[in-house]
């Protein structure tokens, strides 16, 4: 990771010398946020407060093709240590032609077109311990080479560094009540192994089409329990995977039909899994400027109960109701059921509104409701909780 940060240092400090007009300063756009939260647990007596900031600098050059992105994240958390923490989630540099471009340093690149999961979107780790949605993720080292051409567009990727996914720690609700160990790995090359992606995308009339291949080490670890002198300890195990991916959007009027497919190999079990469905958008309900989105996905995963998964045989309900504000207000509301143990479903809201022009205030609530031991969700089931945080944007 050292060489690849070092390596950018070396490539922005000469583009600099190739703006013939030396504007370098007057070309940087300077923005981020700051803010804080508070989380409260319904079966705990503690709140778990939270200060956050974030900071982006972008530079662009006017006589050449190259431009440079930095974004900083940090947070300080009064009651999980392991969410205080600090982050580069971009590091990146660009040149750009009118039929292709490459990037170098660490980036952030999202795939996939459904909501209630990603299965094919691989780049990046997940930054669990920011939000329990699994939407964060932490800055990948990266080389990205894409082409542009007529009949699609073609992103190849060198990931020469591995990031760890970000955990809970055991003074958390959000742990199932575990230590977590030293992560151990499939390859002797550990976080130093060096993971390969290729991606095809492109748009024919209405379809939105993505094929994806990945080798190299699983982003989701296997947590494997242990009895050690220290009682029981969970153990993420990284396997070597070879995954490929399938996106579909079709936009029909008010239709999103929506499709999310891998099939993975790796020395444990190759399996299939997807998540299919469609949003429907009823546009100004009752003859306001509202919009209200319905959304149903179905999720499979070929592991059926063997799977480290939760999202093995579910179907996911909700709703979107956007309110076409100048103070582009949200809300966002849905269950995923388990179709196998009518026990066992998450529930959660997610609601957003911006306060003048410079604050936006935000709530997530989620549900854990299992009364199963042999569900992967048995253990958060004392974890529901609300959140609440205010963000200043500058």
């Amino acid at each position: 990771m050292k060489n690849v940060l070092l390596a950018s240092y070396i490539i922005v400090f000469f583009s600099q010398f190739a703006v013939a007009d030396n504007s370098f300063i007057h070309n940087v756009d300077v923005r981020g946020n700051t803010g804080s939260g508070v989380r409260g647990f319904t079966e705990y007596q503690k709140l778990q407060g939270s200060v956050f900031g974030e900071i982006e600098v972008h530079w662009q050059s006017e006589s050449t093709n190259n431009s440079f992105t930095t974004t900083l994240f940090g947070r300080m958390d009064s009651l999980d240590s392991e969410r205080t923490h600090a982050d580069i989630r971009e590091f990146m540099w660009l040149y750009y032609t009118d039929s292709w471009e490459i990037k170098a340093g660490i980036g952030k690149v999202f795939w996939g077109v459904t909501e209630s999961a990603h299965r094919v979107d691989i780049i990046n780790q997940t930054d669990s311990v920011e939000t329990p949605d699994g939407e964060a993720k932490l800055g990948q080292p990266m080389i990205n080479w894409s082409g542009i051409y007529h009949w699609g567009t073609v992103d190849a990727f060198v990931l020469p560094y591995f990031r760890e996914r970000t955990l809970a720690s055991i003074d958390s609700p959000l742990n199932i009540g575990l230590f977590i160990s030293d992560a151990i790995y499939e390859s002797d090359k550990k976080q130093e192994h060096t993971d390969y992606a290729l991606r095809y995308s492109q748009t024919v009339g209405v379809w939105d089409l993505g094929l994806s291949y990945f080798k190299g080490t699983d982003r989701a670890p296997v947590l494997a329990p242990v009895v050690n002198s220290e009682g029981i300890q969970l153990v993420p195990y990284y396997l070597q995977i070879e995954q490929a991916g399938l996106e579909v959007q079709a936009t029909l009027g008010s239709w999103l039909w929506k499709l999310e497919a891998i099939h993975q190999e790796n020395n444990r079990r190759n399996y299939a899994a997807l998540t299919a469905g469609f949003e429907y958008t009823l546009i100004s309900i009752a003859d306001s400027a509202k919009d209200l989105g319905l959304l149903v996905e179905l999720h499979r995963d070929s592991r059926n109960g063997q799977a480290d998964d939760p999202l093995q045989h579910d179907l996911f309900v909700g709703a979107r109701l956007t309110f076409n504000d100048i103070s582009d207000t949200a809300f966002l509301v849905g269950v995923i059921q388990d179709l196998t143990d009518s026990d066992s479903r998450l529930a959660f809201i997610e609601a957003s509104r911006r306060m003048g022009d410079d604050w936006t205030v935000s709530l997530d609530g989620r549900m854990y409701l299992s009364e199963t031991p042999e569900n992967i969700i048995y253990g958060l089931r004392k974890a529901d909780h609300i959140t609440l945080e205010a963000t200043y944007h500058f």
